[in-house]
Formats: C-alpha cells, structure tokens, sequence
C-alpha cells in the first residue's frame, strides 16, 4: 500500500498549505486556486476514506488467501503449499550434463506415467485445496503431444491463477502462441550459455539459435518477464555472468544464476560450485548501481536490479542460503510420485492411490500424511552429495 502513504500525506500538506496560505496550491501536476478550504478538507476526507477501505480490502484478501489453503496442503511447520510443480514426461531433446548422466537415464515404461487425465484429476486435488499456481516441467514438457490440451484443462480448473512452465525453447517457439491461447501465462526458459559452440558442449546437442528464438519469441507475446534460467558451473560458464546481467538492460527479461546443485549422475563437486556471493561480488565490481528488490516471503529467488535496466537478476541460493522457512512447493513427478521437497528422497504414489480406486477423500489424506512429513529444512550440500536421489531429468526441472 505504498501510494496510501504517499497520497495521504501530500494531501494532508495541500491542506495545511492552503488554509495558510492564499497562494496557489500545486498538487502533483494540477494547479488550484480560488478554492475553498472545505474543499481540501473533503478531499482529504475522501482519500483517507478510500485508503481506509483499500487497505481493510487487501487485509481481507489475504485473510482469504490464507483461509484458501487447506489443512491437507499445511505442513508440520505451518508452511502453506500453494504452488505445484508437475513434471509431464521423463523424456528431453537436450542432454544437458547438470541433468541427465552420460548414460542417460532408463525411461518409466507410458503405461506407468500419468495419463492427461490422471495429471488433471490429481492438480483438481490440489487446486481444490489451495494450490493457485501450477508449473509444467519435465523432461521437457513442450515435447508432449497434448501439451496444449493439458494447459487448457488446468488454466481453467477454479481457483488457478498462475500457470507457468520451464522450458528449454528447443521446440517452444511454433508452439508457445498456442499455449499463451490455452493459458499459459508464466514462463522460464533454461539457457546456460551465451556462446553456441559451448551450449553443444553443456547440453550435448545443437539448437542455440532455436532457444534465443523462443525467447524472443516470448517477450513478442507479451509475456513478461521472461524468466531465463542459468545453471552456473565454474570452469564452464562462470565467465559470461556480465554477459547475462546485460542481457536485462533493454528487455523485461529476468536472469535467474542458478548454483550447481547435486542429483544422481550429474557429478557434481563443490569446486564446480560459484556461490551467490562470489557471483554478487563479479557482478557489483561492472554494475555497481545493483540494488535489491523486494522479496515475496515464498520467493526461492534473491532479486535484484541494476539501476536504468529494464529487466532484473535473480539468484537461486539452495546450496549457500537454502531457503526452505518460506517453501510453497510440492512436486509432481511424471510417474505420479509425489515429491514435498526437491532434495528429499521420500515419495508417495499419487498415481497408484488413483488406479486403485481411491476415493477423493482417502486422496486428500495420503497428501496430507505426506505434506505433514516434510523436513524443516533439506540437508547440506555435501550430505546432499551423498544421499541417493532421483536424476534431476526424473524429478522435474
């Protein structure tokens, strides 16, 4: 409500001034004169009357919103799961070194994934008690056939305000029009390079040209911000972060510096790992006009801004500053394993509570026995290392 503090005091001065004064009165861009001070007076009245009502609006709302999340989605630690991520499929057109292992990854057979129909029975759960924004992941989700037809199905379950998708924008472009049109209205894009020759090295295939496309092709569409998720890896790409903080000075797009973290077959080594505030101490010694922005509670992101830019830097912190007090999240995995924390290697199957004919309720329950298992905080980044867990292409990006 920050205009409540702005508007009011400057009306308040107007009215001070004016009732000592037979000068003119200037207020913002408007200039008065030969007016009562019953005038002002009423006005005055009016704004503080209207800020009065605004603000009890928007404490009402959040009342609501709070209200909205059902006990199912509330954890032991009075966390309030109001965001899904739901991986569509297991499959990818990239191989990308921090994701999927040399080797690759063996496939859950299509018999075992969720059906379209399972996915939105389930994410209908889920909305019911309070979930108000859904991710697509994968794999890569824009490679599923009936992409467009999920979108469309979950954008209008009630209660749904936000879907978005992470995407690799191999495939996205010609398709991205259509998801906008089913409802899509979030998006990030994974780019971990700048250099063409070295995105084949870190994902294994070609198709540079095609993601920048698809990025260009999502702020044509209005989308905004675009989200452009960077993996930094020491010794790989550490030294193009100038060059995608500037890729924020003319676009509304948000870089988000992702630091490398553990999944199964992805070697990692805490020597590849460059901390947020190696990357803030690179990035302050060019941009030092560099300021925070405000935080929501949930954000996973450090957001940041360098001054006249039109876009914005985020830093996800999970290794150096976890931030799992203020964790929404749950995760939905193409199989229909539901996963309560990224790291964690517990899981329960949604999918076969639902083949076997389980009924909404016991459903809800199986959630909410779930959600009230989730830790109070992931473990560090070297026990990270050592605990055994899904390969990330498996759990959903």
């Amino acid at each position: 409500m920050r205009w409540m503090r702005w508007i009011i005091p400057s009306f308040s001065h107007a009215f001070r001034s004016r009732t000592s004064s037979t000068a003119p009165l200037v207020f913002g861009s408007h200039v008065y004169s030969d007016t009562s001070a019953v005038f002002y007076e009423q006005r005055v009245s009016a704004v503080r009357s209207l800020a009065v009502e605004a603000e009890s609006y928007v404490r009402r709302g959040n009342a609501e919103e709070r209200d909205r999340v059902s006990d199912m989605l509330i954890d032991s630690h009075g966390r309030r799961h109001n965001y899904l991520r739901i991986s569509l499929t297991e499959r990818c057109n990239l191989r990308c070194n921090y994701c999927m292992p040399a080797k690759g990854v063996e496939l859950t057979p299509n018999s075992e994934l969720l059906s379209q129909k399972e996915i939105v029975r389930i994410a209908g759960t889920f909305v019911a008690g309070g979930v108000d924004k859904i991710r697509l992941t994968g794999g890569e989700p824009s490679i599923r056939s009936d992409i467009e037809e999920i979108c469309e199905q979950l954008s209008s379950l009630p209660g749904l305000k936000h879907l978005a998708m992470t995407s690799n924008g191999i495939v996205l472009s010609r398709k991205l029009p259509r998801l906008q049109a089913a409802g899509l209205n979030q998006l990030n894009i994974s780019l971990d390079t700048l250099v063409p020759a070295k995105f084949e090295l870190l994902t294994r295939r070609k198709g540079h040209n095609k993601v920048l496309q698809s990025i260009d092709t999502a702020l044509g569409l209005g989308l905004s911000p675009v989200k452009v998720n960077t993996v930094v890896m020491r010794g790989l790409n550490d030294d193009e972060i100038l060059d995608f903080v500037e890729l924020t000075r003319d676009k509304p797009i948000n870089v988000r510096f992702i630091e490398f973290m553990p999944f199964d077959g992805n070697v990692w080594n805490s020597k590849k790992l460059v901390s947020y505030m190696e990357m803030m101490d690179m990035i302050k010694k060019k941009f030092p006009s560099i300021h925070r922005l405000e935080d929501h509670p949930t954000d996973t992101a450090k957001n940041f801004q360098v001054e006249g830019f039109q876009g914005t830097v985020s830093f996800i912190t999970s290794m150096t500053q976890h931030f799992c007090s203020g964790c929404n999240r749950l995760r939905l995995m193409a199989d229909g394993n539901l996963k309560v924390c990224l790291f964690g290697p517990a899981e329960v199957s949604l999918r076969d509570a639902i083949r076997s004919g389980m009924q909404e309720l016991d459903l809800q329950q199986v959630i909410s026995d779930a959600v009230k298992r989730k830790k109070a905080a992931h473990a560090g980044m070297f026990e990270l290392a050592r605990t055994q867990n899904r390969p990330m292409v498996h759990i959903g990006g």
